[in-house]
């Protein structure tokens, strides 16, 4: 059973750096792709990041470089280095997890929340 759980999220000022990781318990990592979704007050959730078995990535439009995803199979854990934040970057943050991009079941964290301000 996939369990995932979130950490690394906090209070950050704007321009600054977050690490997130994602550790899946449970299961084998390597058999998922993983991907990132926030969701900001008031809106609905989106896609932040993604990461295929393969190692393939990609980010929303929003990101514009910023940020990074990696994965360590060998940990069951996914990481998403977050650069340059800014206050709209503020929001929930999941860890979500599927056998393929758009089949299979799916999984998610419970979430952590990120806070950009000065």
């Amino acid at each position: 059973q996939v369990q995932l759980v979130e950490s690394g999220g906090g209070l950050v000022q704007p321009g600054g750096s977050l690490r997130l990781s994602c550790a899946n318990s449970g299961s084998t990592q390597d058999h998922y792709a993983m991907k990132w979704y926030r969701q900001r007050l008031g809106m609905e959730r989106e896609l932040v990041a993604g990461i295929s078995k393969t190692g393939s990535s990609l980010f929303g439009d929003f990101v514009e470089g910023r940020f990074a995803m990696s994965r360590d199979n060998a940990k069951s854990t996914v990481f998403l280095q977050m650069n340059s934040l800014k206050p709209e970057d503020t929001a929930v943050y999941y860890c979500h997890a599927r056998r393929g991009w758009s089949y299979g079941a799916e999984y998610w964290g419970k979430g952590i929340l990120v806070t950009v301000s000065s």
